[in-house]
């Protein structure tokens, strides 16, 4: 199995991160919730296990570090629909 882990520094590293992440759950049926979308078929594609961590309640979690010294660029996407 690969993992992939991503790190986004400065204001657009963090803002092209946070767009990226996004379709990467769009692409991988991952609701904003971190929850798989019911509508894809369990066990059909295990692929996003590259760029997310299953937890045990079964919510998937970016392997993603943001990093920025200005703190409302990171409030953006804590706040954010993803």
């Amino acid at each position: 199995m690969r993992e992939v882990i991503s790190i986004h520094v400065g204001q657009a590293g963090v803002q092209i991160g946070n767009a990226c992440w996004e379709l990467y759950c769009l692409e991988h049926g991952i609701n904003p919730d971190g929850f798989l979308n019911p509508s894809v078929p369990a066990g059909s594609d295990d692929s996003y296990s590259t760029f997310f961590y299953e937890a045990n309640n079964g919510k998937r979690v970016p392997r993603t570090i943001f990093v920025d010294l200005e703190p409302t660029v990171i409030d953006e996407v804590r706040n954010g629909k993803y």
